[in-house]
């Protein structure tokens, strides 16, 4: 009996697995997984506006937000504007930028870089979507920042830091060698939404429920990339060794 040889997997133009391409279908996912994403927040946003206007849920959430007004510092009013510039849009975009050119040198593909731009531009569009259907007003207290023509639900900041650095934190524990490094930047990632959420909060910008779903709104996208993007059956240096292995006699 003849034993067949193990099939090497397809590669493209540059030598790289087929596996390392996003198909038609994945970009049906995404822009899947965008739209629920989006009808669910906004049912929620449109609750707590609407529906729940006078709830116990809704008068906590002011109740939160006027109880940091008079505990304003001339300390922590700086502290937490550099905390909202951590997720700025103009910091994302250029982190996004950097991690792009950073993860194609070191990893040598451009599944991770792939991975970032879906993260963060994903959880734009579905921001965008949800509060300009939602409308929700900012919190009744004096703000420390200008406020943008979106609304208060969700908060866009907190999306972005989940997203941006939880992508981030990801790709580092799965494909960095020295895991004592991989750790530590891992877990400053993981603490930049909290930082971000507390701050958008202090700072007037948002309820306690806008940080809470922003947070929840981001990660489940980045659950989204990870599955689509990132699948754990073509990823890492595990898929690697396996695609090598296969091509050997």
């Amino acid at each position: 009996m003849v034993t067949s040889a193990p099939t090497a997997p397809v590669l493209d133009d540059t030598g790289h697995a087929a596996a390392e391409r996003l198909t038609r279908g994945s970009w049906f996912r995404l822009v899947g997984a965008a739209i629920v994403l989006w009808l669910g927040l906004s049912a929620i946003g449109i609750a707590l506006w609407r529906g729940l206007a006078r709830s116990a849920i809704v008068q906590a959430d002011v109740r939160v937000s006027k109880w940091f007004v008079p505990r304003r510092t001339p300390t922590f009013d700086p502290l937490t504007h550099y905390g909202t510039l951590l997720s700025e849009t103009i910091t994302a975009i250029a982190l996004t930028a950097v991690l792009v050119v950073v993860f194609r040198l070191w990893l040598g593909r451009w599944r991770e870089s792939i991975a970032v731009l879906v993260a963060i531009m994903g959880e734009l569009f579905v921001f965008l979507l949800v509060t300009n259907t939602v409308g929700r007003p900012r919190p009744p207290v004096p703000r420390l920042d200008q406020a943008p023509p979106t609304s208060s639900f969700p908060s866009g900041h907190t999306a972005a830091a989940v997203a941006l650095y939880g992508c981030l934190a990801l790709v580092v524990l799965r494909q960095m060698a020295n895991r004592w490094l991989a750790h530590v930047i891992a877990t400053l990632c993981c603490l930049v939404p909290v930082i971000v959420a507390t701050s958008r909060v202090y700072r007037g910008m948002h309820y306690l429920t806008d940080v809470m779903f922003g947070a929840i709104g981001g990660g489940l996208w980045l659950l989204v990339t990870v599955l689509v993007v990132l699948p754990p059956a073509t990823y890492g240096r595990g898929a690697a060794r396996r695609a090598v292995e296969a091509r050997q006699p």
